[in-house]
């Protein structure tokens, strides 16, 4: 079963770079804009892993996240949030929403990959 992964970031080159190395690994790509389409996306098609950016329009990062993680129906789905804020107190908030994982952009498409595969591959 090829296993689903959402990435939702507001930045269209973000989401497109971040989308094509996802693809190239194998994985189902689901994209999502904004916060409320992220909640949505994942609450409705429960992907395996969701790659959430935190500054997002209508709801950030970690309140999708934080709302995700509460919720039984949606708490197995792998959080990881994608920010430029790399102070350690957004990573803190980050782990307190219940994130997986954490990555600081700019990051290079050889740690994503490495992301991917430690949390999707069984």
């Amino acid at each position: 079963m090829t296993k689903t992964v959402l990435v939702c970031d507001d930045e269209r080159h973000i989401l497109e770079s971040v989308t094509y190395v996802v693809r190239q690994e194998g994985y189902q790509v689901l994209t999502a804009e904004d916060g409320l389409e992220a909640l949505r996306l994942a609450q409705t098609e429960l992907p395996h892993l969701l790659l959430l950016d935190v500054m997002l329009p209508h709801k950030s990062g970690f309140e999708v996240c934080r709302e995700l993680k509460s919720d039984p129906a949606t708490n197995r789905i792998c959080i990881i949030l994608l920010t430029c804020l790399g102070q350690d107190r957004d990573m803190e908030q980050a782990y307190q929403c219940g994130a997986d994982d954490f990555l600081t952009k700019p990051f290079s498409p050889r740690q994503l990959r490495q992301r991917l595969h430690e949390l999707l591959d069984d």
